[in-house]
């Protein structure tokens, strides 16, 4: 039989200037927590805050033994505090959610629940289908967002920016995240392998602290989703990616090219001072270029998988193991 993470659950929680919700998001995340009788921790990053959310987090630490709390040395963004703190996150089943107390740690037990009783299940999206937010300046940038990255990665869920998620340990292991890819964490876990639902949860009006949001995330969305698209499509295969950009180039160039050499030797026209003839060359020097980069991206590929042994797929435990996983879960001192 397995033997039992220590600690069931970790709770992950990125903070930027919350000094005024800080204290309540602990106590609330206790209160919901603490009645479960589950060995939880609460993972708070402090993500270079310049108010005194570090301060009040240091002292609630003092008083609440199961929180532990990160200081990063500058603002790295969401992304870098999410990762900070999956490394450094210990249970079985990981949850995230925003620091604001729009997301109600009310709703974790029920989602923790779910995730026992559903051994199928990888991660567990939430859903705020009765959004409190009052300014379009979040609603729009949220509605398009969902709609652009559930079409281009194929993982269609009704929301996207939702922080109130759980995870198997073993997926995010599978993960890592850099620049902003905070927002595509499902997309992640799918390309991963996970199996994924979405289940509606509480959401609040912010009561203090200032909105981090606006309608320039929509932009830089959709410069995220080019990468997303290519890491999916092509990040195992580069040679299809750039090779066929570069065929698109270079067969217009040849074609050129040999029209302008029937007129030169069969027609004796004078093609040395034609405009078709330096777009030909250029289609062809951009074609040979791109297929070249394909090239080298596949041999680049070779030299991340094949040193280290990565494999390039992941096996999934049988059904019988995962029943046994459940019962030992289940088990106290098995």
């Amino acid at each position: 039989m397995s033997v039992p993470h220590p600690i069931d659950v970790s709770i992950v929680i990125p903070i930027y200037n919350e000094s005024e919700n800080v204290a309540n998001l602990v106590r609330r995340v206790g209160e919901a927590m603490l009645p479960t009788g589950r060995r939880f921790e609460l993972i708070c990053i402090d993500d270079g805050s310049a108010d005194d959310s570090a301060v009040k987090l240091a002292d609630l630490a003092v008083a609440n033994e199961w929180l532990h709390p990160l200081y990063l040395m500058r603002n790295y963004g969401q992304t870098a505090a999410l990762q900070a703190g999956f490394e450094a996150a210990q249970g079985r089943l990981i949850v995230t959610l925003d620091g604001d107390l729009q997301n109600d740690p009310g709703d974790i037990p029920s989602l923790l629940a779910t995730m026992d009783d559903r051994a199928d299940v990888d991660m567990i999206s939430g859903w705020r289908k009765d959004r409190k937010d009052k300014s379009i300046s979040r609603k729009l940038p949220s509605k398009i967002a969902n709609g652009l990255i559930s079409w281009a990665t194929g993982v269609e869920l009704h929301d996207y920016g939702c922080a109130l998620k759980v995870y198997r340990r073993e997926i995010i292991q599978e993960i890592k995240l850099y620049g902003e890819l905070h927002r595509f964490i499902p997309a992640l876990a799918a390309e991963a392998g996970a199996k994924i639902i979405e289940i509606p949860v509480r959401h609040h009006a912010r009561t203090a602290g200032s909105s981090k949001y606006g309608i320039d995330r929509t932009f830089r969305v959709i410069l995220d989703l080019l990468w997303i698209k290519f890491l999916f499509r092509f990040l195992h295969r580069p040679l299809h990616a750039f090779g066929g950009v570069g065929l698109t180039f270079f067969t217009p160039g040849m074609l050129i090219l040999l029209w302008l050499t029937i007129q030169k030797f069969a027609l004796g026209a004078n093609i040395g001072g034609r405009p078709l003839l330096l777009v030909g060359v250029m289609l062809i020097l951009i074609g040979v270029q791109l297929v070249a980069m394909g090239v080298l991206g596949e041999i680049l590929i070779r030299i991340y998988h094949e040193p280290e042994g990565r494999a390039q797929y992941r096996l999934r435990a049988g059904p019988r193991a995962q029943r046994l996983e459940k019962h030992d879960a289940a088990t106290p001192g098995a």
